[in-house]
């Protein structure tokens, strides 16, 4: 692609929204055509700070959307189901790192992957998808070692576990054929089932994200871990899946994928 990628960011006031255009004000290849917000927010009709355009402003809608080759959304369910539909309506590839869908809209994901190209993520960091193929081919290799999920974030995230872990988990549990539902605890409150995958949650401060897969078998243990220190790397990975996901065909694609091409 020779111009720059035309973007659209869904969820554009939040944290990983305005993440997101601080890196655009410095992305040569990309320029950020349109921003919504969710209805009633404070920057709905608000100029965009820093935009190419001067007169690009914050929207809650998408119906005067310009053409655009990718829509970055860290959003809410509600406001993803509305993008997803202007997607399909215009053939635009969707990045998306918003979590807690539900099955329904999970399966909407899932059909749409047919006509258009999307790419999710729990989380865009780069190392928590080498960390990931770590721990797949970990719990793979050591199918009968006790496997515990220790995540930290800050005090204000709603989900608890994270979407990161439990996606951690989910990997892990397909290296071991069975699935997360099957051997999932959430309270340690009683002995150990074996085979069984074990979340702990902790909140507080600030911490941007950490996540520590620990394997343990008869004296010894295996721990996997990433820490995050700065928001904008995953500000940083959806953008690079961004210009990665351009111009690819549809279907349901992955940091993995993204990790790949960039050998």
């Amino acid at each position: 692609m020779t111009r720059p990628l035309r973007l659209a960011v869904n969820g554009a006031s939040g944290r990983m929204g305005r993440a997101l255009l601080d890196l655009l004000r410095a992305d040569d290849d990309a320029e950020l055509v349109y921003a919504v917000v969710r209805q009633g927010s404070v920057d709905d009709g608000q100029p965009v700070p820093g935009a190419a355009s001067s007169t690009l402003r914050y929207t809650h809608e998408w119906t005067q959307a310009p053409p655009i080759d990718v829509i970055v959304d860290f959003s809410g369910s509600a406001a993803l189901r509305q993008a997803l539909d202007h997607c399909l309506a215009h053939g635009i590839a969707l990045v998306s790192g918003t979590t807690g869908v539900d099955d329904h809209l999970a399966a909407r994901l899932a059909d749409a992957a047919g006509k258009i190209a999307i790419l999710r993520a729990a989380n865009f960091s780069m190392g928590v998808a080498v960390l990931t193929r770590l721990l797949r081919e970990a719990a793979s290799a050591l199918p009968t070692w006790d496997l515990e999920i220790v995540e930290a974030h800050h005090g204000r995230k709603r989900d608890a576990p994270s979407g990161t872990a439990l996606a951690l988990g989910q990997a892990a549990a397909a290296a071991r054929h069975t699935t997360l539902e099957t051997p999932t605890v959430f309270d340690r409150s009683g002995e150990r089932v074996e085979g069984s995958i074990g979340f702990a949650v902790v909140r507080g401060g600030d911490i941007v994200g950490e996540h520590q897969a620990m394997l343990i078998g008869p004296g010894e243990r295996l721990e996997l871990v990433h820490r995050a220190t700065d928001r904008s790397i995953f500000a940083r990975g959806a953008l690079r899946a961004a210009h990665w996901l351009a111009g690819q065909p549809p279907g349901e694609w992955h940091l993995d994928d993204v990790i790949a091409g960039l050998r």
